[in-house]
C-alpha cells in the first residue's frame, strides 16, 4: 500500500511539471511571453476573453487533479483531499476574478500585483500551504 501512495505522489509531481511545461502548447495565455518579458513598456497582447478564460480554467483543473493525487497519496484522508480541493477552489474562486479585472484595467492596478494575481490563477502555489498544515494536523492529531 505504501508504494501506491507513493506512485500517487510521484504521479502528482510529474503532472504539475508536465503541466508547466507544455503550458506553451497546451494552453491559450498571450500573458505568457508579456510576463516573461519583465518589461512594463511593452504593449498588452491581443486576445479573446473566452479562450483566455477557458485556457486558466482547463489549467486549474489539472493542477487542482494532480494536487488531489499529492494530498491523497501524502495523508490517504478523501475528507483531507476534499478539504484541500476546496481550499484550492475557493483560491482560485477570488484570485481568478481578480486577474480577470488587472487585464480588463490594462494591468493599471500595478504591473507586479497582476504578475502575482496571476500566479495564483495558473500555478498551483495553495498547495505548498496545504501540504505543511495537513501535516501539522496529522501530528497533532497522532498526540
Amino acid at each position: 500500500m505504501k508504494i501506491l501512495s507513493w506512485l500517487l505522489v510521484i504521479l502528482g509531481i510529474c503532472g504539475l511539471i508536465g503541466v508547466r511545461v507544455v503550458e506553451n502548447k497546451m494552453f491559450y495565455d498571450p500573458f505568457l511571453e508579456y510576463f516573461h518579458e519583465s518589461n512594463k513598456n511593452i504593449s498588452l497582447p491581443a486576445f479573446e476573453w473566452g479562450k483566455l478564460i477557458g485556457g486558466h480554467l482547463f489549467r486549474f483543473i489539472l493542477n487542482l487533479l494532480f494536487s488531489c493525487l499529492i494530498i491523497q497519496g501524502l495523508f490517504k484522508n478523501k475528507q483531507w483531499t476534499l478539504q484541500g480541493a476546496l481550499m484550492m477552489i475557493i483560491v482560485f474562486a477570488i484570485a481568478f476574478p481578480i486577474y480577470l479585472f488587472c487585464i480588463q484595467n490594462k494591468f493599471e492596478i500595478g504591473y507586479l500585483f497582476s504578475f502575482y494575481m496571476r500566479r495564483f490563477v495558473i500555478q498551483p502555489l495553495i498547495i505548498l500551504l496545504i501540504v505543511p498544515m495537513f501535516y501539522y494536523r496529522k501530528q497533532m492529531e497522532s498526540r
